[in-house]
């Protein structure tokens, strides 16, 4: 539920990170040559105030964001944001936001790898199916892909998160990569160890053997054409709980809405993305599971 004071939580935090990114730019910034100056005027409105504008906008309540910043922003949060742009004129620049927006969801928002890791993809459709041919905003980037629930056109979310509920890490590629591909898990297992519990789509004697070389256990279940193999009891049961990150995806299409038919833009695409992954971030309450240790047996329970 959003909340002034969940909102006034976002601002600090994002303010936070923002003074500490422009501090660090500023040290490496190339100085203009001679007596020519360069303009570097601010907006009106701070960065910090317009990340924590576009990530209170994924917390459900508001569906569309242009009646969101007019009627919630512009009226009822005034006071809280005294320094507003227009509509259009925050449209126009919020894809500045793309760097800042990264390593604050990087730095941030994303937890630490336990040991206990899931990984899954998602699709994030840009178009209905009978509009693919006269879709222009992603006609050069957006292929057509096929998921567990039919044919899509646009990209893949591949998510990876622990046992806590909490993203650890993100790829964002074409609807025609395989969740397979070793270039994916190049970016997704970078900071990862331990188990990293998948669904029978994973299933691959080369990506195993890329994983295990670099000390990640990929543990999967086996197709009904496959030979039976034992598999340890804890194994097992964390294999069961894989509907943690299952419920992350749910929840980033269905309360953060990732994923929509309405982008004019490659980058506002991409703002709205990371904005909803920051979101998610900022959740109060989180899928998990709780991991309790009793010599000799491992219980486990879910709560949401």
């Amino acid at each position: 539920m959003l909340t002034k004071d969940k909102i006034t939580e976002i601002y600090c935090i994002a303010d936070d990170f923002c003074k500490e990114f422009d501090a660090e730019i500023k040290k490496h910034q190339i100085l203009p040559c001679g007596d020519r100056k360069s303009r570097n005027r601010p907006h009106r409105m701070s960065d910090s105030e317009m990340l924590t504008i576009l990530i209170c906008f994924h917390f459900g309540s508001f569906r569309n964001f242009k009646h969101y910043y007019l009627f919630y922003i512009g009226e009822h949060l005034k006071s809280e944001f005294p320094n507003q742009l227009s509509y259009s004129r925050f449209i126009q620049i919020e894809h500045q936001l793309f760097a800042p927006f990264v390593l604050f969801l990087k730095l941030v928002c994303f937890g630490e790898c336990t040991g206990i890791t899931f990984v899954d993809s998602t699709p994030i459709a840009v178009c209905k199916n009978k509009r693919i041919k006269r879709n222009r905003v992603f006609r050069d980037m957006a292929e057509v892909g096929k998921s567990t629930v039919g044919w899509f056109y646009g990209f893949k979310l591949h998510l990876v998160c622990n046992d806590k509920g909490d993203l650890i890490n993100f790829c964002l590629t074409k609807g025609n990569v395989d969740d397979r591909n070793q270039e994916v898990f190049n970016v997704l297992a970078k900071e990862l160890f331990g188990k990293l519990y998948a669904d029978k789509g994973y299933i691959s004697t080369s990506l195993f053997e890329l994983l295990f070389n670099d000390g990640i256990h990929l543990v999967t279940g086996i197709r009904s054409n496959m030979k039976n193999r034992l598999m340890p009891l804890r194994d097992r049961i964390l294999l069961r709980k894989r509907s943690v990150i299952e419920t992350i995806n749910d929840e980033l299409k269905n309360i953060c809405h990732v994923e929509h038919s309405r982008h004019r833009g490659k980058a506002n695409f991409l703002i709205n993305l990371l904005a909803g992954l920051t979101a998610y971030s900022f959740f109060d309450k989180k899928p998990a599971i709780k991991v309790e240790w009793e010599s000799p047996s491992l219980q486990l329970s879910l709560f949401a």
